[in-house]
């Protein structure tokens, strides 16, 4: 079966102010990030497929189990043929804009003993710590059935909405009357975030509320007057447009996808290019239905200098490429060549 790969080129030139996005949309508040919880946990009911009595301890842990709802005492030796118990650890993860009391995240099990499968098995009620710096704190408490997202890996499940929220776990909380807009990666320089300082200061009646930190941060202290209930003022930045400077000249390549993305103003330096069999085809004249006899002239070379003034652009190449029908590899392997020779004036981002 043939697989056909589309290969996708963007070209994004944008002039200033031709078109604009809201201060939001390109950055987020510092503290407003997502955030993993743990845990480590039992599964029970599997079909003899657990980690069994050797694996101590997942024995060791299902006798404490036992013993926490047995007014006698469970000992190992008694549990050495048990089967249908796996130890697991659980991961769970707390979205950017946070989670509130009895909200539902799901839950990540992988086994870490001698289990060959979880199929069939169901959680066991275990606590979820999230761990700060300085402090761990109780998010919640998991269970639940679990169900295996690839049958290729069957120690590794995941128990939808199986860990409920015990409390407010709120993000974006601000700190002494400021806080920090980190933008976007992709936007991230020194010109969009002094663009966007500057933008905040002249709404404000030019005065200096906000100053670029880096070329990923922007602090911005919140008007005395609007510290009590900083949230207008915080809409009000994140609504502010401002306008997309020229992108960075970069081009990515995911050759898995066979996926080659070009964002900026990328230009080459004069070339010639061949590789391996590449032909241009030309016809002269062009082909009309009285033209009986066309000449064939046939290049194995590419010359990329289109305006005689010593650059061509990337998209000029990309022209050339979609002409001669060139696969989708030998596109990416030109690529990377006119980058390891310098010619191609961009980064190149691989994946």
């Amino acid at each position: 079966m043939l697989m056909k790969i589309i290969i996708t080129f963007i070209l994004l030139i944008a002039s200033s102010g031709a078109w604009a996005a809201r201060i939001g949309d390109v950055t987020r508040l510092s503290n407003q990030r997502t955030n993993v919880i743990t845990g480590l946990g039992l599964i029970y009911g599997l079909k003899g497929s657990g980690d069994g009595g050797d694996f101590m301890p997942a024995i060791r842990r299902l006798a404490g189990m036992l013993n926490k709802f047995d007014a006698g005492s469970t000992s190992v030796m008694e549990l050495k043929n048990a089967k249908n118990v796996a130890i697991v650890t659980l991961t769970a993860t707390i979205p950017a804009n946070g989670a509130r009391d009895g909200d539902k995240l799901d839950v990540y099990v992988t086994s870490i003993g001698a289990a060959s499968t979880l199929k069939g098995g169901r959680l066991f009620v275990t606590p979820m710590i999230y761990k700060g710096k300085q402090t761990e704190i109780l998010t919640g408490f998991a269970n639940g059935a679990v169900l295996l997202e690839d049958p290729t890996t069957p120690v590794v499940g995941i128990v939808k909405g199986g860990c409920v929220v015990e409390g407010d776990f709120p993000n974006g909380a601000l700190d002494s009357g400021m806080f920090r807009l980190i933008i976007d990666e992709p936007s991230a320089s020194w010109t969009m975030s002094s663009n966007i300082a500057k933008i905040i200061n002249d709404s404000e009646d030019g005065q200096t509320w906000a100053w670029a930190m880096n070329e990923k941060e922007v602090a911005v202290r919140i008007p005395p007057s609007e510290q009590k209930s900083p949230d207008g003022f915080i809409s009000r930045i994140q609504r502010l447009p401002v306008p997309l400077v020229n992108s960075e000249a970069r081009v990515q390549i995911n050759e898995r996808t066979g996926t080659v993305i070009v964002t900026g103003d990328v230009e080459i330096s004069p070339v010639v290019i061949s590789h391996k069999g590449l032909t241009i085809s030309t016809i002269t004249p062009a082909p009309v239905a009285s033209a009986r006899t066309p000449v064939l002239q046939e290049r194995s070379v590419i010359a990329l200098d289109t305006v005689n003034s010593g650059g061509a652009k990337l998209q000029d190449l990309i022209n050339a490429l979609d002409q001669l029908k060139v696969p989708v590899q030998d596109r990416i392997d030109i690529i990377k060549e006119l980058h390891k020779t310098g010619k191609l004036h961009a980064k190149l981002i691989t994946e």
